[in-house]
């Protein structure tokens, strides 16, 4: 039986960013402390002087409703308190300054500290710039809802007026991902990439791009990139033991699917994949342990059901 054969990708679940004009919501007090960490930061000039007033949203990568804005005091200093584990965008914007936005990890009971320098900006790069973010928050509209096309339009408006924005190129590429253009989605997610190299998020979602184009040699230096940025995403690990199978390194692959039901005990794909690869190497009691646990779990319409079913079948009969 080979195991080598190409095995659909399981979607990565990384939410599209809005990076301006988001609501303020409150903190949520709900969190107990020891589950939460902070951000703290200056905001600086070229010159190292503090800019005070500065704007600064906080975004979490996990749901787009969960942001914040604050400004510098006269120190250019900010902090945030009560975040939940895990990636966000920070962006700064500033009157008279070209705005940056960058991406963030928050750990459990740590303070995240960053320092930001803004260039100053002349007054017709400004306006451009404001311009810039309007086709974005445009087409952010559009994605939401559903208006693939017209929002595709907009985000590459946008890129023609500030083509050094990072967000607006990872949008696109979430955009060409909802309609299946992989080959575009690929190419927006690289120039994302080269803004923005230690992005999580890039590359985990380029990694998926490449892997859905069949170039799994490729996708893996991207996932594994992803995963030193985050050890402890499911799917980026889970997606890096499917390209490992796809290299014919299904060995290989069996640490990260192991470690997927480490982290999560209810992650139905990684039970199917380990029984499959448990068999290859003879390691019946865990295969069936492996593929009943994958029954239980699969929902009542997954197309694996037959074939797991008819490996028990034959490892019980056999063994």
């Amino acid at each position: 039986m080979s195991h080598g054969k190409k095995i659909k990708i399981v979607k990565l679940k990384t939410e599209f960013i809005f990076l301006i004009f988001l609501a303020i919501v409150v903190s949520p007090y709900w969190l107990e402390a020891q589950y939460q960490g902070k951000i703290e930061g200056k905001v600086l000039d070229q010159l190292g002087n503090p800019i005070e007033k500065a704007e600064v949203i906080i975004v979490a990568q996990t749901s787009s409703s969960i942001n914040y804005r604050l400004l510098t005091d006269k120190s250019g200093h900010f902090i945030q308190i009560g975040l939940r584990p895990g990636f966000y965008v920070v962006e700064v914007r500033k009157s008279g300054f070209l705005s940056r936005s960058f991406e963030v990890k928050v750990s459990i009971a740590e303070v995240t500290k960053v320092e930001i320098k803004l260039e100053k900006a002349q007054e017709v790069i400004e306006r451009n710039l404001s311009e810039a973010d309007r086709y974005f928050l445009q087409g952010n509209k559009f994605y939401a809802d559903q208006k693939y096309a017209e929002a595709i339009s907009s985000f590459q408006e946008a890129i023609k007026i500030n083509p050094r924005q990072w967000a607006y190129y990872f949008n696109l590429g979430l955009t060409f991902k909802k309609i299946h253009q992989n080959e575009a989605a690929v190419q927006a997610f690289r120039q994302a990439h080269e803004l923005n190299p230690e992005s999580f998020s890039v590359n985990k979602e380029l990694g998926e791009a490449l892997a859905r184009l069949g170039n799994f040699a490729e996708a893996k230096s991207y996932y594994e990139k992803a995963l030193i940025l985050n050890e402890e995403d499911v799917d980026t690990i889970y997606n890096l033991g499917i390209c490992l199978v796809n290299l014919g390194e299904s060995e290989k692959a069996l640490t990260y699917f192991e470690k997927a039901i480490s982290l999560n005990k209810e992650y139905v794909d990684a039970y199917y994949q380990l029984g499959t690869i448990y068999i290859g190497l003879n390691r019946v009691a865990e295969a069936i342990n492996c593929l009943e646990t994958f029954l239980k779990l699969a929902s009542t319409n997954d197309p694996r059901i037959d074939t797991a079913r008819q490996l028990l079948t034959y490892l019980k009969k056999n063994n």
